[in-house]
């Protein structure tokens, strides 16, 4: 009989599993957080002469310990709706009867958890970043060593025109820079929430504060995160920022692990994962786990930050059920693109670009990815309608003949100096393109 795993250990989450972001956001590191939120509270009052500094000497040393159990506290939670209410009970006991009533004094239970949830937030968007930074930086070196190469450039899933690999780098990198900059604009901006019962603070100005307003201050200095304006347990525009930024981030990403898919299949193999995953049936398999994760994320993402965006609308003081749905889609959104994170940066860093498959690909055509151009060189030589003619009955006469585009111009002497049909001389500003892109920093 095997034994039952944790709880939140990622069986059926490889995408996850095992990342950074799987520790900053297990229950573990929310205790933790919760911890920390209510030492800061009692740490925060102390500042400005409403506790003793031993009370909270003393909170603070308790919440430090590890006697606190969030699978009790998961079971115990559900008699109140939510973890607080326990730890609150379980931190009180932990630091005594002189102390006691310094723990959570003034605060309700939504500033506790929605303060925690701001801390989960900032210490798995920093893990996020640095990884966003590694695949950033791999993207711009597949940029600039393939500034040049050519490859069929896809429209609707046909060949359209030439373009080249160091544009498609640089293009994924474009995507991973407006992440990272989203990413960064909301870790930075994520408020701590105090507001008391309802809001007004009341009960701070019950227990002595002149101006409630002070302590607000001093708890987000006390945590690192931002002063609120106002308090936002029913104006949730933090939650709904990390919902953008989040689901933004997978979808970027997902662009990447999209284009890889699509260039690894095996009768296209332009690319390939640096090292693959096997298969438990097909011994000549080398799947492309990395992407197919990080494709995955990409997937689930929208529709976990739309469960987030619709708790907008939460009734009054407290909604009974929109503050709650928010809590296992936001931690599954920063699973999911802290994993994704570490996929993509693991599969930038070992993309391997197969130039002469590319190179071939430009052919399958037999010349026509360049008709485009051949239109332009032609229209001033035979005029704009003849070539059009012309070029669609060469473009026919390839496929029925099987000829290439070159042999038959080959037999108008006339128009075989007027068009060149190499194409890699037909990418364009690509270069340039690629070149102003690895600008950005």
């Amino acid at each position: 009989m095997t034994s039952a795993p944790e709880p939140d250990a990622g069986l059926l989450a490889p995408g996850w599993a095992g990342s950074p972001a799987a520790s900053a956001t297990s229950d573990a590191a929310y205790l933790r957080a919760l911890l920390d939120a209510e030492a800061a509270l009692t740490r925060a009052q102390a500042v400005l002469g409403l506790a003793p500094e031993a009370a909270a000497t003393a909170v603070t040393a308790a919440a430090g310990s590890d006697g606190f159990d969030a699978r009790d506290l998961a079971v115990r939670a559900r008699a109140g709706g939510n973890p607080v209410i326990p730890l609150v009970a379980d931190l009180t006991k932990a630091v005594g009867a002189e102390y006691g009533p310094y723990v959570h004094r003034g605060a309700t239970s939504q500033d506790i958890l929605d303060t925690a949830t701001m801390l989960v937030a900032v210490r798995t968007l920093d893990l996020v970043r640095a990884d966003l930074a590694r695949t950033e930086a791999a993207l711009a070196r597949l940029a600039a060593d393939h500034r040049d190469t050519a490859l069929p450039g896809r429209t609707l899933t046909q060949h359209a025109v030439p373009t080249t690999f160091g544009l498609k780098a640089a293009g994924w990198r474009s995507l991973v820079l407006d992440a990272r900059d989203r990413v960064t604009s909301v870790r930075n901006s994520l408020p701590a929430q105090l507001g008391g019962a309802a809001g007004t603070l009341a009960a701070f100005t019950a227990y002595g504060a002149q101006d409630p307003t002070a302590l607000v201050a001093a708890y987000a200095r006390e945590l690192g995160l931002r002063e609120p304006d106002l308090p936002w347990h029913t104006l949730r525009t933090p939650i709904a920022d990390l919902a953008g930024c989040l689901a933004f981030a997978a979808g970027a990403l997902g662009k990447i692990a999209t284009d890889v898919l699509t260039l690894a299949r095996t009768e296209i193999a332009e690319v390939a994962e640096g090292s693959g995953g096997g298969s438990s049936a097909m011994p000549h398999k080398a799947n492309p786990v990395r992407s197919t994760l990080v494709a995955a994320a990409a997937r689930r993402a929208p529709q976990l930050a739309a469960t987030l965006y619709g708790s907008l609308a939460a009734e009054d003081e407290r909604p009974a059920g929109a503050w709650h749905a928010e809590w296992e889609p936001l931690r599954d959104l920063l699973r999911l693109v802290g994993g994704a994170a570490r996929d993509a940066a693991e599969l930038t860093e070992g993309l391997r670009v197969n130039a002469d498959v590319m190179r071939e690909h430009l052919e399958l055509t037999h010349g026509l990815i360049v008709s485009e151009r051949l239109s332009a060189d032609l229209a001033p030589v035979l005029g704009r309608a003849r070539a059009k003619a012309l070029l669609t009955e060469l473009a026919q006469r390839t496929y029925t003949e099987g000829r290439s585009l070159a042999e038959l111009l080959a037999e108008q002497p006339e128009l075989a100096k007027a068009v060149d049909l190499d194409p890699a001389h037909y990418t364009g500003a690509a270069g340039t393109l690629t070149d102003r892109a690895l600008e950005r920093r």
